[in-house]
């Protein structure tokens, strides 16, 4: 998140800070009532019904009723103590199906943003504590349903399955915003650790395997220009995250985790219609394992491409089509199911997608979009333990109420 010294209303992502209170005890009465006068206090609550045909998507949803397993949760405030400082946190409570463990609430940020430099032609400043990763068009903003283009941000580039290793990291972020003639640049670079939470585990397969798996040193940053007030935009996107597997089962060693990730986006925007494409190819595995059955290194391979309409102010429908290929070497999956390691389907999914939305006003957003998908490779694991008894091609309906203040 970036902002600068003259904006003077938070985002509704940017968030709650503990931390204020203790600022304001240095402070006399005059500054305090104007630090105060910077607060901003925001929050938001989604809900949201998925019905499924075949498989199973945040929760028992191919059951006759589906499932209401899919809620998210946050509050968030920011205050400026110093005209160069904003403190800002969010408190996120979400629920993805599974047992509902990840309800608990967790902070999703908390930072420090101190800008060196703010006036009309550049801003450049640091941020120290959990920031965002800025990664493709969405991840920064993805937890806020008013921010989407749909319920469902695109599974092929934006996993749900494996969310807490790309949505932000522990460390420092330095930033730069650029302006030229001809529109805006803009530079992040973050280092830190990043959040590797059990659904990571889950997807590596080690969640069955006494360990723990902790995050090591990372790199995340992004290059983005917006041309003409924001009419086309294009950015690159990089990272290096790693982790490293500490195992407690005897005769099996440490190992470690890499995921070497980049996402191409472009943008086109006119008054009532956007057109948007992201492309990313991504490098992973596990290595340094005694056993080489737990090593593996493959490339996969994500795009898609999305047409949104907005008309009677109001509304907005969206069709979108989504590719994801797990290993680049093994496109229809075939070589992976005859290894033995499951049907060829869980390595691919295709998805067409097609949504509308309804601000009734400022506060009240209703959603609804229709999924055909071709292959299970972005299913949740835990709702889907055994991917043998998983269906190649299914069909998903999402209906959400979004509420914010």
């Amino acid at each position: 998140m970036i902002v600068s010294k003259s904006f003077q209303r938070s985002e509704p992502r940017a968030c709650l800070v503990m931390a204020f209170v203790l600022l304001l005890g240095g402070t006399n009465s005059a500054k305090a009532d104007s630090m105060l006068d910077t607060l901003q206090l925001h929050g938001f609550l989604s809900q949201a019904l998925v019905i499924t045909d075949r498989n199973n998507f945040f929760g028992p949803s191919s059951s006759g009723s589906g499932s209401l397993k899919y809620t998210e949760i946050g509050a968030n405030a920011s205050i400026r103590p110093h005209q160069d400082v904003l403190i800002a946190a969010q408190v996120l409570s979400r629920r993805a199906g599974g047992d509902g463990s990840d309800a608990n609430p967790v902070l999703d940020y908390g930072l420090v943003d101190y800008q060196m430099v703010s006036n009309q032609q550049r801003t450049f400043g640091v941020q120290l504590g959990r920031s965002k990763y800025p990664f493709g068009f969405y991840n920064q903003t993805r937890d806020v349903a008013f921010t989407r283009p749909s319920i469902l941000l695109p599974q092929s580039i934006y996993f749900d399955r494996t969310r807490s290793l790309a949505l932000s990291g522990d460390g420092l972020t330095i930033y730069m915003d650029q302006r030229v003639p001809t529109g805006n640049l803009r530079a992040q670079i973050g280092f830190g650790d990043p959040q590797t939470g059990d659904d990571l585990r889950r997807t590596l397969r080690l969640d069955m395997v006494p360990g723990s798996l902790d995050p090591e040193r990372s790199t995340i940053g992004q290059i983005r220009y917006e041309h003409d007030g924001g009419k086309i935009v294009a950015a690159i996107s990089a990272a290096n995250a790693n982790a490293r597997f500490d195992s407690s089962l005897p005769g099996l060693s440490n190992g470690d985790f890499y995921f070497k990730p980049w996402v191409l986006s472009l943008q086109y925007n006119e008054e009532n219609w956007s057109l948007t494409t992201e492309y990313a190819r991504r490098n992973s595995g596990l290595e340094n394992f005694n056993n080489p059955a737990f090593n593996f290194d493959v490339t996969g391979e994500s795009w898609y491409v999305q047409y949104t309409r907005r008309f009677n102010e109001d509304w907005q429908w969206l069709v979108r089509y989504d590719n994801l290929i797990s290993n680049r070497d093994d496109r229809s999956g075939s070589a992976y199911e005859a290894s033995g390691a499951g049907p060829a389907h869980s390595q691919y999914a295709e998805d067409y997608t097609l949504g509308l939305q309804w601000n009734v006003n400022p506060r009240v957003m209703l959603a609804a979009e229709y999924h055909h998908v071709d292959g299970t490779g972005w299913l949740p694991i835990q709702d889907n333990p055994d991917p043998a008894e998983t269906r190649r091609r299914w069909n998903m309906l999402l209906f959400q109420l979004s509420l914010r203040f």
